[in-house]
């Protein structure tokens, strides 16, 4: 069939490409993209997680009719199966929990405690002055605990149904992508050590690839131990879901599981008995709350590091913060510098509040916060703690959920423990939370080991809620969390800014380039202290570096989007409600979470 050739008037011509211009039929008719990834917006739910596969169990959960609270156990659980790399079911989850219509959050301590055996003179004895990987920093595993309670005070599925999606996982397995392989072959440099876990995790003796499938065998079988004691105890019936769910938190804590990992933990020089493991729960308690503008900000106490969050804020209170510039050098500056100061007061008073005196009213007061911000110089840097140079340990890492419903309830969670830091119990197919690896063998340290005590760890997930607007029928609620060590709450508050200050969307806000600050004494054992500094990611422009360098800062360069700046997770309303939430969630492509809303 022969081709027609319609020829177009000269003056016709003219204006056609007046219209159209010379290399695109449609040139700025849509402007470029507002982000990288598009922030995604929902009525009936929005999430977001350390994983894509995360993401969809807790979309599932929202779409079958489960709210925030199911949502977020269910992904947590789902998280220990697909994230081995960044969380365990026998490590560690703090959880903040905003009820439907509540102007209060709770906090979940998820976070385990010494054995009565260990005490500081007990362990020089037995290992010296070193914390090593493995059972000799082990504390009672706090996850399931801490999931189950959140579950059995604010949700309404049985545990069985939440755990449905992760003991499928476990058991049939899963086809690894590509960041998850790779992870798992550079962990491997040191779990491989431990027999049990390369047997799982490195199922073939070697690396394992993009496309191999994992399979969790005897995890699988913990979860279905737990879930078939919560369908023995009746729990169908009146009064049962209660009952139930006591009923898993016992099948964990007390019995053969909990004379498992005690025997583990004796073979392998730990402390844990099976007394110990009875006597856990994890408490809800109310979370420590700050004002920042029209925000209230949330975060557990210091048992972690979150509290310190929330001193920054109520430094940066005092300054001009949208005068200064998004990611200007000045603004950089004070964000360093007030990180800074309040990094020096977790150091000096942070640790288990049931051991510890922590003078938290003071710390958070806006009269120490004043003091704090007249002590930052905008044109000089300051030294940081005054400690000597030492070596930083391999942080173990972690990861975060969060989830807002329809109704408005939030869950806001940070998971964690891995798999180069402990060996599995071949068992129960779990590891046995090494999160002593964060207390200091120093007695008169805050965060000091001592029996019965938790460490006071870096995972610390927030929530916010803005104030109720006139005509609204709730707050705007706003979920944020980071996985990384003393990395994570820097990261969190330039994400929280980015929204707060400058009006970012999710995915903007955890897209945008950040910075990292160094000068204080890492939380990890042997607990050096890196030389002051700042790392700017590559995007940040060059002049920016060259002024913070002007004025005292040893600047680093990172590259763009660099993996140990964070992974940001935010969740949030975007605009008051009234008859309806609209949601929105970003997830930051630094790692691999993923975002869904409906």
């Amino acid at each position: 069939m022969s081709r027609r050739v319609v020829s177009i008037p000269e003056n016709e011509a003219e204006q056609t490409h007046v219209q159209t211009g010379r290399h695109a039929p449609t040139p700025k008719v849509y402007p470029p993209p507002e982000s990288l990834r598009p922030t995604i917006y929902g009525e009936r739910y929005v999430v977001s997680a350390g994983h894509p596969l995360v993401a969809q169990v807790a979309g599932e959960v929202l779409s079958s009719g489960g709210n925030a609270i199911d949502a977020g156990v269910a992904a947590g659980l789902a998280a220990a199966v697909v994230q081995p790399d960044m969380c365990n079911l026998g490590g560690i989850a703090p959880i903040l929990v905003r009820p439907a219509g509540s102007d209060q959050v709770s906090s979940v301590a998820g976070v385990g405690w010494w054995g009565s055996e260990a005490t500081i003179e007990s362990f020089r004895a037995r290992y010296g002055v070193h914390m090593q990987a493995g059972a000799g920093v082990g504390i009672v595993p706090a996850a399931v605990s801490a999931y189950i309670r959140a579950l059995q005070r604010f949700g309404t599925w049985s545990f069985a149904a939440c755990a449905a999606p992760a003991i499928a996982l476990a058991a049939e397995g899963f086809v690894l992508d590509s960041r998850l392989a790779e992870s798992l072959a550079i962990m491997g440099t040191d779990f491989s050590a431990w027999e049990d876990s390369a047997a799982v995790y490195w199922p073939h003796g070697r690396p394992p690839l993009a496309g191999d499938r994992l399979v969790q065998s005897a995890l699988a079988a913990t979860l279905t131990r737990l879930a078939d004691a919560e369908r023995a105890s009746g729990q169908g019936g009146a009064g049962g879901r209660e009952a139930g769910l006591d009923a898993a938190h016992d099948a964990f804590y007390k019995g053969e599981i909990a004379e498992i990992i005690a025997s583990f933990c004796d073979l392998h020089g730990g402390w844990l008995t099976v007394e110990d493991l009875a006597g856990f729960d994890a408490e809800i308690e109310p979370a420590v709350v700050q004002r920042f503008r029209d925000w209230s900000v949330w975060t557990p106490t210091t048992w972690c590091q979150g509290p310190a969050l929330l001193q920054a804020l109520s430094i940066l209170a005092n300054a001009p913060l949208d005068d200064l510039g998004h990611n200007s050098s000045e603004y950089i500056h004070l964000l360093a510098e007030a990180v800074k100061l309040a990094f020096t007061d977790r150091e000096n008073h942070y640790g288990d509040p049931r051991f510890v005196d922590v003078p938290l009213d003071w710390l958070l007061s806006a009269e120490h916060a004043k003091e704090l911000y007249e002590e930052i110089d905008p044109g000089v840097a300051a030294p940081g703690v005054h400690a000597p140079a030492g070596a930083c340990s391999r942080r173990l890492d972690t990861t975060y959920l969060c989830t807002i419903d329809a109704d408005g309830n939030a869950f806001s969670a940070t998971p964690s423990d891995t798999l180069d830091s402990a060996a599995i119990v071949p068992e129960l197919g779990i590891l046995v939370s090494p999160r002593g690896l964060q207390s200091r063998l120093d007695p008169d340290h805050p965060a000091s080991l001592a029996p019965g005590k938790r460490p006071r760890v870096t995972p610390a997930p927030a929530l916010a809620i803005r104030d109720r607007q006139e005509g609204a029928s709730d707050a705007e609620l706003l979920a944020i969390g980071c996985p990384g060590g003393d990395v994570i709450l820097q990261a969190m508050l330039q994400g929280f800014l980015n929204v707060a200050v400058f009006a970012m969307t999710p995915q903007q806000a955890v897209e945008a380039p950040r910075y990292v600050g160094f000068g204080w004494p890492d939380s990890f054992h042997p607990h050096g202290v890196p030389p002051t500094g700042v790392a700017l990611e590559g995007r940040l422009d060059d002049s920016v570096g060259t002024q913070l360098q002007s004025v005292g800062h040893d600047v680093q360069s990172w590259d763009d989007f660099a993996f140990d700046a964070g992974g940001v997770a935010i969740a949030m309303d975007v605009a008051a409600p009234t008859t309806r939430r609209v949601l929105a969630a970003g997830a930051d492509p630094r790692r691999i979470g993923y975002a869904l809303g409906r």
